[in-house]
């Protein structure tokens, strides 16, 4: 195939509705807590005394709100760990809460989570470790994959709406010292039949794993990539393998480039939509540890993970591991309340509505510019001089993921243009941050692109954009 067909290839590549929808949220939370919380563990042993579980002041609101005072939209709850504790009275298993004396035997924290996101309007997802170090059926084959279906029909049939399955690759030996090989198409197929609005991440068609834990991005990202990508094996092998501590702060720096013409040019693979998600947790571990309380991450350090996840095309999934009692502690409520502001105080700073768009027309009824495959120019001006700090540039990803590179220029005194920024891909969002200068014009540039695209611009005036 020659170059320009496969770009041609990779420009129809669409998102499904459930992609999109899913990229939409740009900003949600992950929350670890189970029988590790109480063992003060990251990985348990299995086989944990059930009574240990009984978080005195767990309030399934309070974490909700948590998350949402930082600006998360979605929640995903650890629903069974690789301890294989089950934090809902599963029908195939007394390994869960029913053993515990947690709500006198009759809690499901499922549901209580699942309530409380639905009080705020916030979605909900569910994480389901395929490995299981409690039940004596992992590493049997069919048997266990039969264990683990039966426990995925309760979660996507008892709980409403799903908006994330979120499957690892942990795949330890059982009891036996067996391994259990997944039927990851077999449980696949349960998703899409019970919740096919979902979307199945990391090991699943759906989302990709952005490659580590530590919150680090790619200098450019695409969602489009060759379908080799999907595979839950190669994913899993990638994977966390030992309990070591290190894992969730270890940058990868291998496969820096997935989508680039280069990229895909190498490839003789079906190009797919898959893009990527970014996850870290707010503190070292992913289960709450209290000699971690002075290692929470800083609001300034979690902002710049969100402009280089939500700003690189990707979505942004921070953990916040509850504690012992069943609360988000006080210093990751601050944080998160300090980053919510961050992040609001980004948005207000945008001065484009405020600009005179050129040439005529640029712009269409919903303030969105077109470029054809050959690029195009957006010129922003104002009645007087302001100081520049950044731009937001938003792909209409319904339309594919188009531009592969574009130049930010102010006017300088003599009708000169200075560049002060580019970028390659842009995708759902790009935010753009440099050095502030004065200027009362700003020209956007899409020098390269595979197709027409739907374009949205903001102007960041200094002292907001971080």
């Amino acid at each position: 195939m020659s170059s320009l067909s496969r770009i041609a290839e990779a420009s129809a590549v669409r998102p499904t509705p459930r992609q999109l929808a899913w990229q939409q949220l740009e900003f949600y939370g992950f929350i670890h807590f189970g029988m590790n919380t109480m063992t003060d563990r990251e990985w348990g042993l299995g086989h944990e005394d059930p009574p240990l579980f009984d978080p005195a002041q767990l309030d399934a609101d309070q974490w909700v709100e948590s998350l949402a005072s930082a600006g998360m939209r979605g929640l995903i709850l650890t629903c069974k760990h690789h301890d294989g504790f089950c934090l809902w009275p599963s029908a195939v298993t007394r390994h869960s809460v029913a053993s515990s004396p947690w709500r006198g035997g009759q809690g499901d924290l499922v549901a209580e989570v699942s309530a409380a996101c639905a009080r705020r309007g916030m979605k909900f997802g569910v994480y389901l470790s395929p490995w299981d170090r409690t039940e004596p059926a992992y590493g049997t084959g069919v048997g266990y994959d039969d264990f683990f279906v039966a426990q995925l029909r309760e979660l996507l049939s008892g709980y409403g709406p799903i908006f994330s399955v979120w499957f690892d690759g942990a795949n330890g030996e059982g009891a036996t010292g067996r391994k259990q090989y997944y039927d990851w198409d077999r449980y696949f197929a349960v998703v899409r039949e019970l919740q096919p609005d979902a979307v199945i991440s990391v090991c699943g068609p759906d989302v990709r794993w952005c490659g580590n834990e530590a919150g680090h991005t790619r200098p450019n990202e695409w969602s489009v990539v060759p379908a080799s990508l999907r595979d839950a094996e190669r994913t899993a092998s990638n994977s966390q393998q030992v309990d070591d501590g290190k894992f969730s702060r270890q940058v990868r720096s291998d496969e820096q480039d997935l989508g680039s013409r280069a990229a895909i040019g190498a490839s003789s693979d079906q190009l797919v939509w898959y893009p990527a998600e970014v996850n870290t947790s707010i503190r070292p571990g992913w289960f709450h540890h209290a000699k971690e309380d002075a290692e929470v991450r800083s609001a300034d350090e979690l902002f710049d993970i969100y402009c280089a996840s939500v700003g690189g095309n990707a979505t942004f999934l921070l953990n916040v591991p509850p504690d012992r009692a069943g609360l988000v502690s006080a210093a990751d409520r601050l944080v998160l309340s300090q980053l919510g502001k961050r992040i609001t105080g980004l948005y207000d700073a945008d001065i484009a509505p405020a600009a005179t768009a050129s040439p005529a027309g640029a712009l269409d009824q919903e303030g969105a510019w077109i470029i054809d495959s050959t690029g195009a120019s957006l010129v922003l001006s104002w009645p007087e001089p302001r100081r520049i700090a950044g731009v937001i540039v938003d792909e209409d990803i319904a339309l594919g993921q188009q531009v592969e590179r574009l130049q930010v220029e102010v006017r300088t005194s003599g009708d000169r243009w200075l560049p002060v920024a580019e970028c390659g891909s842009v995708g759902y969002r790009r935010i753009i941050s440099f050095p502030a200068v004065e200027t009362d014009v700003v020209r956007l540039s899409v020098t390269a692109a595979r197709g027409p695209a739907r374009l949205r611009s903001r102007v960041l005036q200094a002292g907001e954009a971080g």
